[in-house]
């Protein structure tokens, strides 16, 4: 035995210490044997979680075999029609501002403002007393000189019959003559001052100039009115037609030039041609309820906006549409031709292209650069990128990674069903 084995014979503090001080090393010992424990079967657990559970557990992405389900389905093709559509604005075939041709007191007026009026139709009445008097005192100018005609013409025949037998001189006849025709002259220039007179007199009765819808009277009776014909005649009231109704909008250059490219091509009619049937809709329409054709194509392109002008016609029996209103036109951009159609859901954007996915047979994702066309019945017209028998993921993108495994499940495209 030695020192350190043998306890000692007199332990400091007393006989009783030394037993103290072995039991507190005992449980040292013991709580260090349990960490010890513990740790070890936490080793163990996290083993056989990884030898026994990592085969069951699911992918990367959260789904069991790595391998995503999408929908796919092949483009949906159909022959079809392309238009193309453009904001504008319908108007009045005609519009008339109806202003005053002579001065004077204001009447009466004869429409309630806002109605329908007809051609012709009697809509204000100017104080006509002064214009009355104008025609009586040409009238009255023209009989003075009609009687001094007929007086001219006398001294005429009785000279001419004088002057056969050598009684007048030839200067006499001759003056006799002149007066003649002096008194002539004297009787038209009567008879334009007449009419002159009626004509004025006429202009006191404003009547309607063309059928259509008034608007509100812009004087009321009693105001003075002014006929200048140097551009400040009163305005009195407006007028439009409603019926056929123009649509006037604005193409770019641009559009102009595929549309007469197609035309030089011989695929389709010129946008010039009057019998072109175009469809257009009010803002709040959703189906192309109006048809029409096309009606005029401006001569030259806008410098500025780089536009060029063009309008409609369509017919309006029911005054549905008013001049002013805003609409939407769709012009036909093709004859009708084959295509593929997709939603735009299946699309997606890399900067400034657009790109589809689609799956290979052994589940793959490609992805696809595709250019894109018009909406047709809401489906995207896909010019060139896939073919009609591509199978392009339509419903899960998010799932799908280019270059990984997907599980693609069939699906079909159907033109969105209209809202209501």
């Amino acid at each position: 035995m030695n020192e350190f084995s043998r306890p000692p014979e007199n332990p400091p503090g007393g006989p009783g210490q030394g037993l103290v001080r072995a039991t507190e090393r005992l449980r040292a010992q013991s709580a260090r044997t349990k960490w010890v424990a513990a740790a070890l079967l936490l080793v163990a657990l996290a083993s056989g979680y990884w030898v026994f559970g990592r085969a069951g557990a699911p992918a990367p992405g959260g789904f069991p075999g790595g391998a995503p389900p999408v929908t796919v389905a092949s483009p949906l093709a159909r022959t079809v029609v392309e238009w193309d559509e453009f904001a504008g604005q319908f108007e009045a075939v005609d519009y008339v501002e109806v202003r005053a041709r002579v001065n004077g007191y204001l009447q009466s007026v004869h429409f309630q403002d806002g109605q329908m009026v007809k051609r012709g139709e009697l809509l204000f009445v100017i104080d006509p007393r002064p214009y009355e008097a104008s025609l009586a005192t040409a009238e009255a100018a023209l009989h003075q000189n009609q009687a001094q005609l007929e007086l001219a013409a006398r001294q005429v025949e009785r000279n001419e019959a004088l002057r056969k037998k050598d009684f007048v001189s030839a200067s006499a006849f001759d003056q006799r003559v002149e007066e003649k025709k002096r008194a002539e002259a004297l009787v038209e220039g009567a008879r334009a001052q007449v009419r002159a007179a009626k004509i004025n007199l006429d202009y006191t009765r404003v009547a309607a100039p063309l059928s259509g819808r008034i608007g509100r009277k812009e004087m009321s009776v009693g105001n003075l009115i002014s006929g200048d014909n140097a551009g400040e005649a009163s305005l009195l009231t407006t007028i439009v037609s409603l019926d056929p109704v123009r649509f006037v909008f604005d193409m770019s250059e641009s559009e102009f030039l595929a549309y007469q490219r197609a035309v030089a091509a011989g695929k389709m009619k010129s946008a010039r041609d009057i019998t072109l049937k175009v469809e257009a809709k009010l803002p709040d329409e959703q189906e192309w309820t109006l048809q029409g054709r096309m009606d005029f194509i401006d001569n030259r392109v806008d410098r500025g906006t780089g536009t060029i002008r063009a309008r409609a016609l369509f017919a309006n029996p029911k005054q549905l549409i008013t001049p002013g209103q805003f609409g939407r036109l769709r012009s036909p951009g093709s004859e009708p031709h084959g295509v593929l159609l997709l939603p735009d859901s299946a699309l997606l954007t890399d900067q400034a292209r657009k790109i589809v996915m689609t799956v290979k047979e052994d589940g793959t994702v490609v992805p696809q650069m595709v250019r894109l066309g018009p909406m047709i019945d809401g489906l995207r017209v896909i010019r060139s990128g896939v073919s009609a028998t591509d199978r392009v993921i339509i419903n899960g993108l998010m799932r799908a990674r280019p270059g990984e495994k997907v599980t693609p499940q069939p699906g079909t495209i159907e033109p969105p069903k209209p809202a209501g």
